[in-house]
């Protein structure tokens, strides 16, 4: 990998220009010119090394919902019950684990009403109980993954306001078909506004005007690049779960998300008996060695408040797509 390959991936993770030309201001920043950067972008994209470019979107802030779920699928029957669900849009990651519940995929729906829907749904088309792990309540989410696995730098920008209530509707109705037209990701030309707004019948002012109304409303969490964190050095993927007290576990996962080297961290239900975890915290690394020290690290903040932990590493990739809204990109976007 070169030096501008390198240093886009480091360091446009976030805070893609929201300009006419933003491959020029990139390229600026990286020494280069915004051809050479357009060029290493699609390579990059070409080979995997990244998952996609675009927003990163967090549908709850406009009322919808996301959600955590696993099946225990048959080793035999794996390869048909990952197609099965893979074939649901609202199916946004799919992860295959080291554990009885062997696979995880991160549910994304419209409204809340949906996401009971969608969980019943897949439990009807696999045969299989689907445990649903919903967020109670998010501790830490902003990873930033460095090439090398040297480090993972997060940010803790300053939340946005959420948009009341009763203004969710209108702004996701009149931002729809934006939304719609980048949940895939951005255009890759030098213009990428100007050929959306091409697109949906509006103009890049427009275009640009709503993805940074999103923005400040938290729907979208940050427009850039997102790296394939296994293809960058990031061997080892745990997810490290914890059993600990209910009227302990807030105060705990603050004190864990806390931690630098976690990426995100949650309390999410228990399934008795089958589940006793109800803290989440992602940890990755070179190796397995060392997502296991981060794990002792995060025992050793728990103390002995900790009654069982486990640490389910990822080891197939099954789908990673993102947010997927269902409906037509072909709708006009108006200013």
């Amino acid at each position: 990998m070169n030096e501008l390959k390198r240093r886009l991936i480091d360091e446009w993770q976030g805070g893609f220009p929201l300009v006419g030309r933003p491959f020029a201001v990139v390229a600026e920043r990286l020494d280069s010119d915004e051809e050479a950067v357009l060029a290493a972008l699609r390579d990059l994209l070409a080979d995997g090394t990244l998952t996609r470019f675009g927003p990163l979107y967090q549908i709850e802030r406009l009322g919808g919902a996301f959600s955590l779920a696993a099946v225990q699928a048959p080793e035999a029957d794996f390869e048909r019950i990952t197609t099965l669900v893979n074939a649901f849009p609202e199916v946004a990651h799919n992860y295959r684990r080291n554990h009885a519940f062997n696979m995880w995929f991160v549910l994304a729906t419209e409204t809340p009403a949906q996401m009971q829907e969608t969980v019943e749904r897949i439990a009807a088309a696999t045969g299989l109980p689907v445990f649903n792990f919903p967020k109670e309540r998010e501790y830490f989410i902003e990873a930033r993954f460095t090439v090398g696995a040297r480090s993972v730098a997060v940010q803790t920008p300053s939340p946005p306001t959420p948009l009341p209530q009763g203004m969710r509707g209108v702004v996701m109705a009149k931002l729809r078909p934006l939304i719609l037209a980048t949940q895939a990701g951005l255009p890759l030309t030098l213009q990428p506004y100007h050929a959306l707004a091409a697109q949906l019948g509006s103009d890049a002012a427009t275009v640009i005007a709503g993805l940074q109304s999103l923005l400040d409303a938290g729907a979208i969490r940050r427009i850039g690049v997102v790296p394939n964190h296994y293809r960058i050095g990031y061997a080892a993927n745990g997810m490290t779960v914890w059993d600990v007290p209910d009227d302990a576990v807030d105060a705990l996962g603050e004190q864990i998300g806390a931690l630098e080297f976690v990426t995100h961290c949650y309390r999410r239900p228990r399934h008795l008996p089958d589940w006793p975890y109800n803290l989440f915290a992602m940890a990755h690394g070179a190796s397995r060695e060392e997502v296991a020290a981060k794990a002792d690290c995060i025992a050793d903040v728990l103390g002995d408040a900790c009654r069982h932990r486990a640490i389910l590493y990822s080891t197939q990739i099954l789908k990673k797509t993102g947010l997927r809204l269902s409906g037509t990109e072909s709708a006009t976007l108006r200013g």
